[in-house]
């Protein structure tokens, strides 16, 4: 197996293009695994931690440019402000030394409809910024997965970013599991409230064959919120939004859980995180999970 240690983005992009085989790694937080149980043998893997682009995040014309190796750590603790809805995700990925080693770029890559990130880049409305020696493209969030762990990426393009707009307003993450911690979301769901475009955004993780929105969800609720004079949710409200949440998904069957367990308990989420999204909208305050 080659191992090639590029140290610049332009380094890394000519690798790949020359070797549109090779698997990149920086956390190695889904790639170790694979390689430990001998699930994948590649010809080459492409160590992306020398390169320093991938490690920063900043403004980019008005939103929030993220490299794709900045680890979730990072993502905690220096944009829990602008990114609150991707923090509290971040803050549910696997151990501390995980959160210190693991991305948003990894998990994109790996594209697991069970990455804790996806629900949070949906219902931010995110894009996703890829780079080959050929140029940068963006994808939105909601068109990047294209199956179980696939993704719209060509053999010699590399995830570089993600940008986010800076939220306007209250954002939730939650997800189901065993236990607390060190666990696969046997479901999740990400809420993200828009006051200043009057829109709801939605994601659904670890309840489909690639992450997902809930768009009839986020558009029944965005006409029943009263933006300007915000005043507790009516029961159906809630309900209701919770049923097309559950709508949305199309669950299996597996080891974590059934399907209409996945579907029931996506509702009581979508429910849950509204109240707190709504209350902390309404009382000027923070409510979180």
């Amino acid at each position: 197996m080659d191992f090639m240690q590029p140290r610049t983005l332009a380094e890394a992009l000519a690798v790949k293009a020359e070797h549109p085989d090779a698997v990149p790694i920086a956390g190695g937080t889904d790639v170790m695994v694979e390689l430990n149980f001998d699930r994948r043998r590649p010809a080459a893997l492409l160590d992306l931690n020398r390169v320093g682009e991938l490690h920063e995040h900043g403004m980019a014309d008005g939103r929030v440019r993220v490299g794709a190796a900045v680890p979730y750590a990072r993502i905690i603790d220096e944009l829990g402000t602008e990114l609150p809805g991707l923090a509290m995700a971040a803050r549910t990925v696997g151990s501390p030394q995980i959160r210190n080693r693991g991305s948003v770029g990894g998990n994109l890559g790996a594209a697991s409809p069970a990455g804790d990130s996806h629900p949070a880049l949906l219902a931010a409305g995110a894009d996703v910024e890829i780079a080959s020696v050929r140029g940068t493209r963006t994808v939105a969030a909601q068109d990047f997965y294209t199956g179980v762990k696939r993704n719209v990426l060509e053999p010699d393009e590399l995830i570089t970013a993600v940008h986010i707009g800076p939220a306007d307003g209250p954002q939730q993450f939650s997800k189901i599991g065993t236990r607390n911690a060190m666990v696969i979301a046997v479901c999740a769901f990400g809420l993200a409230l828009h006051p200043t475009s009057r829109r709801v955004g939605t994601g659904l993780g670890s309840a489909a064959p690639t992450p997902r929105r809930a768009v009839a969800a986020e558009e029944f609720l965005a006409a029943e919120l009263n933006w300007d004079s915000p005043a507790p949710l009516a029961d159906s409200v809630l309900h209701r939004f919770g049923t097309l949440v559950a709508e949305a998904a199309s669950p299996i069957d597996d080891v974590r859980g059934s399907a209409d367990y996945r579907r029931h308990a996506l509702a009581v989420l979508a429910r849950r995180t509204l109240g707190w999204a709504w209350a902390e909208y309404a009382g000027g305050g923070t409510a979180c999970a």
